[in-house]
């Protein structure tokens, strides 16, 4: 038996994916605002403040109080909540924000609670709280490439976040370690260990092109990594925009090199 709405669901697309929720009558799903796709006449939309779980409370103070952790992580201080009013089933969906997967979690079986990146969260049942999770060790905060504040869910409902490119899901063994790069870390079950490694060698970290950390992950536990961070891909970007100069400008005396062994020139 759960205590937050049981949904159903289909995801489509390959790259660039999107996840329909089907609902029964009275049945409710919240998503964050601007991933709404399409519905079904007879859903109504309402905009709520917090994510309308019961951890929040019914009060204005609690409202507010879950509301604020969410302005912590960088999301929207209100949410979207799709409810089906009318007879029948009724399907809403939504879209991921660029490339990559949609992965669902269904937190019965995961224990309750997931720790995910602060821009994962796409959508989840009526029910599950959309909380912040601090690191922690102050070093894991600062240098984790995620921050110091990450994403809790909670619940025993379905919650769908999304990742870039291809994403993985790893088991590991109790003790059994992993070392990542720190923006490849979507999301991971509480028993997983999360801690920072300084990458030795000064050529590693300065000609590398990999950082100054990995992410060592401790099981045991579940975690999800993609392969392509939207830090990534946004940097790739900037790097390649016209508006942003000649590549000459763009990375001193050594991108010169590159260019003038790739044939770019100056």
């Amino acid at each position: 038996m759960r205590n937050n709405h049981e949904i159903d669901y289909k995801i489509y697309g390959e790259e660039l994916q999107f996840v329909e929720v089907e609902l029964d009558p009275r049945e409710t799903v919240i998503g964050e605002p601007g991933g709404f796709m399409m519905m079904d006449d007879g859903i109504e939309m309402q905009t709520i403040l917090g994510d309308g779980s019961q951890q929040q409370g019914s009060g204005l103070l609690g409202k507010l109080l879950n509301a604020g952790k969410r302005v912590l992580v960088g999301e929207n201080l209100f949410m979207t909540a799709f409810t089906n009013a009318g007879q029948g089933k009724k399907k809403v969906s939504f879209a991921a924000p660029y490339t990559g997967k949609i992965i669902p979690m269904d937190l019965q079986l995961l224990g309750g609670t997931l720790i995910a990146q602060k821009d994962a969260f796409l959508c989840a049942a009526k029910g599950v709280s959309v909380g912040i999770a601090f690191q922690r060790r102050l070093g894991t905060g600062i240098f984790g490439g995620e921050g110091f504040i990450m994403e809790k869910l909670e619940g025993d409902g379905l919650a769908f976040v999304h990742a870039g490119g291809y994403v993985v899901e790893k088991e590991l063994r109790a003790g059994e370690i992993l070392k990542v790069d720190t923006g490849c870390v979507v999301a991971y079950t509480p028993s997983v260990d999360f801690d920072i490694q300084f990458i030795r060698g000064i050529r590693n970290w300065m000609f590398g092109g990999e950082g100054l950390f990995f992410a060592v992950m401790r099981g045991p536990g579940k975690l999800w990594l993609q392969s392509l961070p939207i830090s990534r891909l946004a940097s790739r970007i900037i790097q390649y925009s016209p508006q942003m100069g000649s590549r000459k400008e763009e990375g001193g005396i050594l991108r010169g090199l590159g260019n003038m062994i790739d044939g770019d020139g100056f």
